[in-house]
């Protein structure tokens, strides 16, 4: 019952050429700490779900992605994430860029072990030319052409939260907390991040109940990553590091600038990473930005 993992061991679950759901939403919740334990291994041929930020960015830009399925891949105030863009204009892996109403519907499929479901996403557009989406036709009498929006199975979702347990319970404090519950249903099993860990999510915790967005059942590790959803954002504990983005979205300018963004930041392991950006008490004082 203790599903408490390091990062190497939870991340030893990802086996080339697998599909993997990665949470959060462009600069928000994105499980940084996971991602960069991905970088550090071998693991390779993967097919990644996501609203992209710079996990996309970062994997793409390593060669770890054979196929990227997303809605979008961006850092809000940095329109289009650097390193993906590089690597998308490279064309080095294959992209299937959906409308993000058709990917939420995706990961609602295969959370609900159907093959497709319908929808009125990506009607008249190219995107279903280019991802080979087919339609079907209402059994009633309306006899609508709708999307048959395919099921995206993932073998392994990743997912940051604010708070877990040892047994597999989370809860997500942040006031925008889409997609996650999609992409925990959706796999075949979760790998949880969190801010803190706590021995058992008791009475004491039951203010915040609303907060667990999905079953324990569906998790099969959990790593104690504080602030390891840095450079991004996790409400209400830390905001983006503008800063940082700002000068990772510079090293995708530079000849080779992943590795070099790699050797400065990501190589030395998680806590130099955490120590080259002021450490957990800087972090924690992040301001949250405002929409």
């Amino acid at each position: 019952m203790n599903k408490v993992n390091t990062a190497s061991e939870a991340i030893s679950l990802i086996k080339d050429g697998m599909t993997i759901g990665i949470g959060g939403w462009g600069p928000r919740r994105k499980p940084m700490a996971l991602i960069r334990e991905i970088l550090r291994s071998p693991v390779k041929d993967l097919t990644v779900v996501t609203y992209g930020g710079p996990d996309a960015g970062l994997l793409c830009a390593a060669g770890k992605v054979k196929e990227l399925i997303y809605g979008f891949v961006s850092l809000d105030a940095i329109p289009l994430e650097a390193h993906w863009r590089r690597a998308r204009e490279a064309g080095s892996f294959k992209a299937v860029e959906l409308d993000e109403g058709m990917l939420h519907w995706g990961l609602r499929a295969a959370g609900m072990r159907l093959p497709f479901l319908p929808t009125r996403c990506g009607l008249g557009t190219d995107v279903l030319k280019h991802a080979n989406i087919k339609l079907v036709k209402s059994p009633y009498d309306d006899q609508e052409n709708l999307v048959a929006m395919p099921a995206l199975n993932l073998d392994v979702a990743l997912i940051h939260v604010t708070r877990a347990d040892r047994l597999g319970n989370t809860q997500t404090l942040g006031a925008d907390p889409f997609f996650d519950d999609l992409f925990a249903r959706a796999a075949q099993a979760t790998i949880v991040s969190c801010d803190e860990l706590v021995e058992r999510m008791d009475h004491s915790y039951s203010s915040d109940a609303d907060k667990n967005l999905f079953e324990r059942s569906l998790v099969k590790s959990v790593v104690h990553t504080p602030c390891g959803a840095h450079p991004t954002i996790s409400a209400p504990n830390y905001g983006w590091d503008m800063a940082h983005l700002k000068e990772y979205s510079g090293f995708a300018e530079q000849d080779d600038g992943y590795q070099k963004y790699f050797e400065a930041y990501i190589a030395s392991g998680e806590n130099a990473y955490l120590e080259k950006n002021g450490g957990l008490e800087k972090i924690n004082k992040l301001a949250l930005p405002s929409f």
